[in-house]
């Protein structure tokens, strides 16, 4: 918390330059991964552990690392959400409509500079904290009843912002969800993770990601499926499946 609050004191959003040559970490295609957002933080032994960023203190980050673990930091970058330590400091002008069947969270008005500077500071937390990747969530919210007239072009800017917000504080990004975006901004992000892609018909689209050796991350909400599995590992993706609240293992295809 005394981290939290001293990055939000003094950090604002970070200054890009063309001088800036960011080298983020490269997160391995056929990289084992723990996805855990919620609960007692679980110890499998995988190469990638996805975490939530305010959750998780800096000595579990630099624990996971000290064990050989590559550390990606959950957010949520298009929503507010009212438990957070930073919501009192979004603009009410800022906040939209709720996001469905999620208590406490309102889509966020991305155009909003203040809403850029605490996201920015977000990120700021999670390189302070160890972090080696992001996972920005709610990064689709111009496609969903956002109440603030959210458009194509508002996101794709806010995306790729995003994306450069990380690479200049040399952390990797991914795309999450927002599959009709992929063609538009596989080249800005450095892998994809993606829920339930299988379960809409929708997984061709990370096609793009594998064609330039990024890796797929897919999460699916049921239990394990051997017929997607083999579907998953012809595409090369890394395919798991979870129970939705996300405070245990999932179970991957092998």
């Amino acid at each position: 918390m005394k981290i939290l609050h001293r990055l939000f004191a003094s950090v604002g959003v970070v200054a890009l330059s063309a001088c800036v040559h960011a080298t983020p970490i490269v997160i391995p295609s056929q990289a084992s991964w723990h996805w855990q957002l919620s609960g007692k933080l679980q110890t499998p032994d995988r190469l990638v552990y996805d975490i939530d960023l305010f959750d998780n203190s800096a000595a579990t980050i630099g624990n996971l690392k000290s064990r050989g673990r590559i550390v990606v930091c959950y957010f949520s970058a298009g929503s507010w959400e009212d438990w957070r330590a930073d919501a009192s400091q979004f603009p009410q002008a800022a906040l939209g409509a709720p996001l469905d069947g999620w208590p406490g969270e309102r889509w966020l008005d991305i155009r909003n500079p203040q809403v850029r500077e605490l996201m920015a500071r977000r990120m700021q937390l999670a390189k302070a904290k160890g972090c080696d990747a992001l996972e920005p969530d709610n990064v689709d919210g111009y496609s969903n009843g956002n109440g603030l007239n959210l458009t194509e072009a508002d996101q794709l800017d806010y995306n790729r912002w995003l994306s450069r917000q990380a690479h200049a504080l040399d952390l990797a990004i991914a795309l999450k969800n927002a599959v009709e975006l992929v063609p538009q901004l596989v080249n800005d992000f450095d892998f994809a993770l993606n829920e339930s892609c299988y379960a809409y018909k929708e997984c061709d689209a990370y096609r793009l990601f594998r064609q330039q050796g990024k890796a797929v991350f897919i999460a699916e909400y049921r239990t394990l499926n051997k017929s997607l599995c083999s579907k998953a590992a012809a595409d090369g993706y890394q395919l798991q499946f979870f129970k939705r609240e996300l405070k245990g293992v999932g179970t991957p295809c092998s």
